[in-house]
């Protein structure tokens, strides 16, 4: 088995998936409903702020994932309590006999997650020291920690690269620090406000990431005790404080995952009401959707996502950060998008290979041309440097089966929304890196009606 293929098993079984491979019987509509959890994105980041407090945090909605348990697997090697609450999803994480961790351990229970990076800045505080291993991730882009090792550089931390990873200290303890971000890094301002609420002094962030995740994140900090203050030009201003408090909150529902089952109900011109879906949170997805000739409906307690029928029409799309159109709604999109009469063209410019999913869609009939040049309406970061990251797909389409393997995250879930809407079966191999962000992923495909099977 191939190290793709290992990582894929290791995510799957962390969350009872015991297969590697499920076939898909194309050409039906999916119809039902489907419940969220909270945010994949908050919740990790959550979890490691538990560190931070005096007494015990509660948690409520996680999600069932492997990114949870790779986060709470990484907790407990510090010496963290992590217990299930009374409610389904709801988590109790005691920090009081918090220590330090062998790299061994830490490296076996991250994988390739890039979250121990974001516990240098809490473990810092609380121990003065903190170590981190080689860090991996999704195979879209470069994503470097050099944002991050800088941040603590500038907090006072003492950064060591060694054979085997990183090691951090903070004999003079951290300060406030003004921080600016070349680009609103959604893990460098996660790294600033886990680090700031502690720090000595005021800390000034400008060029923050504003995302709704973030600004959770920002809400559970001031439960803690944090001072934070954000103002509307990406600029946080963090005061330090003696001590923070445990938090009990309730995450924001996931609007990745609402998202790709929006972008499924379109391509399978299916109907899916997703239960805990935000309108606030889905603001330029649900234009994007009405453009491209979806209807929803919005309720209090989620969203209906139909197609009404008729032809869907193309679009011009560039990913952003918040408030713009988020890099994880295109890779699901696009597969709509293959259905739609004309020429649509996707500018990726937050990740610079994200287009390796389409590789698949065009061995299943699909007509797409991936350019280096930005081909959006203005030209990115990545204009220059020779990165494929503009995606031209010219329909309609008619997809067909294939034999196909899972990239990374939101490809992987972008390969399953292909294989439904193509005629004949296809077999997806790898899906265990699906259960990274998808909780329970295969029972909300039996809800819908999907027709499959699993293997392996």
């Amino acid at each position: 088995m191939n190290t793709l293929g290992q990582d894929a098993r290791h995510h799957g079984t962390a969350v009872g998936l015991n297969v590697d491979r499920i076939t898909i019987n194309g050409g039906k509509p999916l119809r039902g409903r489907i419940e969220l959890k909270g945010a994949k994105n908050l919740v990790t980041k959550a979890m490691v702020a538990a560190i931070l407090g005096d007494t015990p945090s509660v948690l409520k909605d996680v999600p069932n994932i492997s990114d949870v348990r790779i986060v709470r697997g990484l907790l407990e090697v510090h010496g963290v309590t992590v217990t299930h609450g009374v409610d389904e999803g709801e988590l109790i994480l005691d920090p009081s006999a918090v220590e330090s961790a062998h790299m061994a351990d830490i490296d076996a229970h991250a994988g390739s997650s890039r979250i121990p990076i974001l516990f240098c800045g809490p473990l810092l505080h609380r121990l003065g020291e903190a170590f981190i291993p080689d860090l991996g991730g999704c195979r879209i882009g470069d994503r470097p920690i050099d944002y991050h090792l800088e941040v603590l550089r500038n907090f006072g931390a003492i950064v060591e690269k060694l054979p085997t990873g990183i090691r951090m200290s903070a004999p003079n303890g951290l300060h406030g620090a003004k921080v600016s971000l070349p680009y609103p890094s959604v893990g460098a301002t996660e790294q600033v406000l886990l680090t700031a609420v502690l720090a000595d002094g005021i800390t000034e962030l400008s060029g923050a990431a504003i995302e709704p995740e973030i600004m959770d994140l920002v809400n559970i900090l001031q439960k803690m005790g944090a001072i934070i203050t954000v103002d509307t030009d990406r600029v946080i201003r963090i005061e330090g404080v003696e001590k923070l408090s445990g938090y009990t909150h309730r995450a924001i529902s996931d609007r990745n995952e609402a998202a790709s089952w929006a972008a499924a109900a379109l391509a399978t011109e299916g109907d899916i009401f997703v239960g805990g879906a935000k309108q606030a949170d889905l603001l330029t997805f649900l234009n994007v959707f009405r453009k491209v000739g979806g209807a929803f409906e919005i309720h209090d307690d989620g969203i209906r996502f139909y197609h009404p029928g008729g032809e869907l029409k193309p679009v011009i799309i560039e990913t952003d950060v918040h408030p713009g159109f988020m890099t994880d709604w295109q890779q699901p999109l696009v597969v709509a998008l293959t259905k739609a009469k004309g020429v649509s063209i996707v500018h990726e410019t937050v990740y610079e290979q994200r287009f390796g999913f389409v590789d698949a869609l065009i061995e299943m009939g699909a007509s797409i041309e991936v350019h280096k040049e930005c081909l959006g309406g203005r030209p990115c970061r990545f204009g220059q440097r020779n990165f494929k990251h503009s995606a031209v797909i010219s329909g309609p389409s008619q997809l067909h089966g294939a034999d196909i393997e899972v990239p990374d995250l939101r490809g992987g879930f972008s390969h399953l929304i292909a294989a439904l809407t193509a005629e004949g079966r296809s077999t997806v191999s790898n899906v265990g890196i699906i259960a990274r962000g998808y909780e329970d992923f295969i029972t909300k495909l039996e809800l819908l009606g999907a027709d499959f099977e699993l293997e392996g």
